[in-house]
């Protein structure tokens, strides 16, 4: 299977994780996931598209917070938005059967009539609480940001964390739009530099995971009950999962020393 793997991504260098799981899987063996299929091209050396000056602003990041521990990372609020498809998958899926047997019941997907799609959340949590979690309806931009930042974040921020805390984010275009710089200005918000292309050092890209497995096998019939069971799920996650996710910081950062700023298995 390792070898597949090397083969099918030397072969077209281009091939997503997911097409490379698509082109490697049989019958007879188990399918290897998307995170151990670029964690085996990372071993390998088959890393991807990132910059010399990314790589380079990684690894100075990692090196600086690598000593960082409970008491350094107090009081920082990590966030993003989190994408849960309603039903199924947005990639294609293959379907193995006889020939001119395309049409039979056992070979077709099923669909959610008028609400299939995703729900669009975002959520935020710090080493002492988990924040709200906050639908996002329509196009993210920098005012619908903004609005978050205002009557979602600051809100909890002042009540569980005071007035001194750092906001962390990654560095979408909304995220470092003039628009969004004016507002952490007015309100003294203090940032944490952070790198670009740089998931794998952020801990709640894992709960994305999380919430995936604590609602394996729940149906949503509609997107306002898909948010209701993403809500109730991540207000249901105990601090100890937050805990074990901000001590693997220092492996964060040792692990991108070692891959001299290239991505990692995190």
């Amino acid at each position: 299977m390792d070898r597949n793997i090397l083969r099918a991504c030397r072969e077209h260098p281009r091939r997503t994780s997911t097409d490379i799981q698509v082109s490697v899987t049989s019958p007879n063996e188990p399918v290897p996931s998307r995170r151990t299929i670029r964690r085996r091209l990372q071993v390998a050396g088959l890393h991807g598209l990132v910059s010399l000056k990314t790589r380079k602003a990684r690894f100075e990041w990692a090196k600086q917070h690598l000593s960082w521990g409970p008491r350094e990372w107090a009081n920082h609020i990590w966030s993003d938005e989190l994408k849960f498809n309603l039903f199924g998958t947005d990639g294609i899926q293959c379907i193995r059967r006889p020939i001119g047997s395309r049409y039979a019941p056992q070979y077709q997907c099923p669909t959610v009539k008028h609400g299939g799609g995703s729900v669009m959340v975002w959520g935020c949590f710090s080493d002492t609480s988990m924040g709200s979690l906050k639908r996002i309806v329509g196009t993210m931009d920098r005012y619908v940001f903004e609005d978050i930042l205002e009557n979602t974040m600051r809100p909890w921020a002042r009540a569980n964390l005071g007035l001194s805390w750092v906001f962390q984010q990654d560095n979408d275009p909304k995220h470092t739009s003039g628009h969004a710089a004016n507002w952490f200005r007015r309100r003294r918000v203090d940032l944490l530099e952070w790198p670009s292309q740089s998931p794998d050092l952020n801990p709640i890209e894992h709960m994305r995971e999380e919430l995936e497995r604590r609602l394996k096998g729940v149906r949503a019939s509609n997107a306002n009950q898909k948010f209701a069971q993403l809500e109730a799920a991540w207000k249901s996650i105990p601090m100890t999962v937050v805990q074990t996710l901000l001590d693997s910081m220092p492996r964060r950062c040792q692990a991108v020393i070692d891959a001299k700023g290239y991505p990692t298995k995190y």
